[in-house]
């Protein structure tokens, strides 16, 4: 009987991608798979995924990455939520946070009590009772696993820092254990005769590679899966229409935020990552409506510190590939899909994307049927990280520009728009399957985007009033006394994970 073992894995491209995988699969297949990375110095990476979302904790502890000096590593911080300023309207501002919000009773999610307290007009904002809101309110960290004695889970939360210092501390992690690193261009890509599937790569110096399994992480360039497999690619700027970015670090400012703040512009938005060595900035916009001149100006003409260096421009288009597996060839990252920034999801897809390859991993014989689920599961994902990103454009009230007044009258698509009537109606959410965004991460954004329903579930008003009261006030008094014990957040850093030569915190 033959051996279809895969035993030869070639991956192209480095970066956050390549080296992820790299480091993933040299930890799980070390021992029986020849893994070697390909990527070229001269080939940029671009580098701007600085903010993650908690799931970046399940990976870095299955690779036993020790988390204090992986943020000494890579300049982090912690992040507790993600600001949306001005969305809504001019001066408005609300934060979707990590972690739950409020606690359930009996049967019902927490917002149905939320709701019915709001009207009869007594309630605080929903922010009030989340812990993780609260403590980025008040810039205060700590790992916190549960409460006190309540059944109030604790802080949840992800990481702000340097994406190409990840990527280097990934590289020397999966080196460590076998993985060979070629440097080079690729010039071409022989397929076989008959069965179309990539049997080598010829890098610019004439040397030839071969492999049994290969993973694009060649980026927007998508060179094997877009260009010698002809993948194609579904643009999405129907409803994500912003297609350009400028990102640019300036000096760093205090106070040393515990989230990401997402700034609204005319065409488009600005991101705000507070790291140890600076602060990571970007104007995302679309092109339709503002100059990259303009746009450059909008940036540097807003930020909290002095820049350091010239914006650097990045050109993108929102969609994902028709085929993200065809034949022995899986794209991760960006050769996969790019879905904009404002979630900050493109470690976390990355982080998926692997992982579903590895729970899908073939044989030589590469079965479709594999591939087709791993094909129809990553579009899911994929589907419904855009519907939570379309939500943010569909749901503002401002008309004050024509990018905004664009947003405003798209249809959203049609998963999207169940999802809006079915909370606007009765106030309940519905999260499908392991969907990355939570019932809260929903119920937060669609509050702070103004959707409020027109009732709440009939169940809710058997708790008598003062019942109502105690369980809301018991609430917020755990909430407060759990940030009232926290560090700030800028010594929690200094504490444990300040990066060597820096000096942080007070």
């Amino acid at each position: 009987m033959s051996d279809l073992r895969i035993k030869r894995v070639v991956i192209v491209g480095g970066g956050t991608a390549g080296w992820m995988a790299a480091a993933v699969f040299s930890r799980v297949m070390g021992d029986s798979l020849d893994i070697r990375v390909v990527e070229s110095d001269a080939i940029g990476t671009v580098g701007v995924g600085e903010s993650t979302i908690p799931q970046i904790r399940n990976v870095n502890h299955f690779l036993g990455i020790d988390e204090d000096a992986m943020l000494r590593a890579t300049s982090g911080t912690f992040k507790l939520a993600i600001q949306y300023n001005d969305w809504v309207r001019p001066g408005h501002s609300y934060l979707h946070a990590f972690g739950d919000v409020g606690l359930p009773l009996g049967p019902l999610p927490f917002q149905h009590y939320w709701l019915r307290r709001r009207a009869e007009g007594a309630a605080e904002e929903l922010a009030t009772y989340s812990l993780n809101s609260s403590a980025a309110k008040a810039c205060r960290m700590a790992r916190i696993e549960k409460v006190g004695n309540s059944p109030m889970a604790g802080i949840k939360y992800a990481f702000q820092f340097d994406a190409g210092l990840y990527g280097r501390m990934l590289r020397t992690y999966a080196e460590q254990r076998g993985v060979k690193r070629t440097e080079g261009k690729v010039v071409d890509v022989r397929l076989h005769g008959e069965t179309g599937f990539i049997e080598g790569i010829v890098l610019e110096c004439g040397e030839r590679i071969d492999g049994d399994l290969f993973i694009d992480c060649s980026g927007f360039r998508g060179l094997l899966i877009g260009g010698a497999l002809k993948s194609a690619f579904e643009d999405w700027r129907e409803w994500l229409a912003c297609d350009r970015a400028l990102a640019v670090g300036s000096a760093s400012a205090s106070p040393m935020r515990p989230y990401t703040q997402a700034n609204a512009r005319p065409a488009g938005w600005q991101w705000r990552i507070p790291l140890q060595h600076r602060t990571g900035n970007g104007h995302v916009y679309c092109s339709e409506f503002m100059t990259d001149d303009e746009a450059a100006a909008v940036l540097l003409g807003s930020l909290d510190g002095k820049p350091l260096g010239d914006p650097r421009p990045i050109r993108f288009t929102s969609g994902v590939r028709r085929q993200i597996w065809s034949r022995n060839c899986v794209a991760v990252g960006l050769a996969a899909g790019f879905l904009e920034p404002l979630e900050s999801t493109a470690i976390h897809l990355i982080q998926s994307g692997i992982s579903r390859l590895l729970s899908l991993f073939p044989d030589r014989g590469f079965d479709q049927a594999l591939i087709d689920e791993y094909n129809r599961n990553t579009r899911k994902e994929y589907e419904q990280v855009r519907d939570f990103l379309v939500l943010h454009y569909r749901t503002v009230e401002r008309r004050d520009t024509p990018f905004w007044r664009r947003c405003a009258a798209l249809p959203p698509p049609d998963s999207l728009r169940h999802k809006l009537e079915i909370f606007s109606a009765t106030g309940q959410i519905f999260r499908e399957g392991e969907e990355i965004f939570t019932e809260q991460s929903w119920l937060q954004v669609m509050v702070g985007q103004g959707i409020l329903p027109r009732r709440h579930h009939p169940l809710a008003d058997s708790l008598s009033q003062e019942k109502l009261e105690d369980f809301l006030g018991s609430i917020r008094a755990l909430i407060s006394g759990a940030v009232g014990q926290m560090s700030i957040h800028e010594r929690f850093v200094a504490e444990h994970c300040a990066a060597e030569g820096l000096r942080v915190g007070a």
